[in-house]
């Protein structure tokens, strides 16, 4: 069993809040990869990893007879890396991460919030999918969602600060 990749590096093994842990894992590491390839790419990491991902938790599962282990945290990452390709959904150079006009930073971060928010109270569609679908599926379907619903709402949220908020505050 590959443990180093199911628990995102060992992340997953952290006593509390493992899915915390390997949700802020995942975040600069996506963030990297917008930084120094481009939204394409993390896109496609996180489709790769969210398949195989899904074929080696049926496997344990199949071993354990554990299902949704919270140790695992390879959902987190993909369901992360999902929202970071949604918001900010941009590749910037390294010197202008903090730039707070670009958005980049902003979105990251906001995308990571509402991620672990979705993913905790798992509301709607997410919190179906985690309660019907058995092995792998159940397991990363419900955070895939969940991050494109987080980068969806950080991408509408940002586009309202731009477009309506910031100018009125300008004034």
């Amino acid at each position: 069993m590959n443990w180093f990749f199911l628990t995102v590096g060992y992340s997953g093994l952290s006593p509390k809040a493992p899915g915390t842990m390997g949700t802020l894992v995942s975040l600069p590491l996506g963030m990297a990869l917008l930084i120094y390839f481009d939204v394409t790419t993390l896109f496609l990491a996180a489709s790769l990893i969210s398949i195989v991902a899904i074929k080696i938790i049926n496997e344990y599962e199949e071993q354990s007879g554990n299902h949704d282990d919270q140790r695992i945290v390879i959902d987190e990452l993909a369901g992360m890396w999902f929202a970071l390709s949604v918001a900010p959904a941009t590749t910037v150079a390294l010197n202008q991460v903090l730039d707070l006009q670009n958005g980049f930073l902003i979105q990251s971060l906001l995308s990571f919030v509402l991620f672990r928010a979705f993913d905790i109270t798992k509301p709607s569609i997410i919190g179906r999918i985690d309660r019907e679908a058995k092995g792998g599926v159940g397991v990363m379907g419900d955070d895939i969602i969940a991050g494109f619903a987080a980068g969806i709402l950080s991408a509408a949220i940002w586009q309202a600060w731009i477009y309506w908020l910031q100018p009125l505050v300008s004034s």
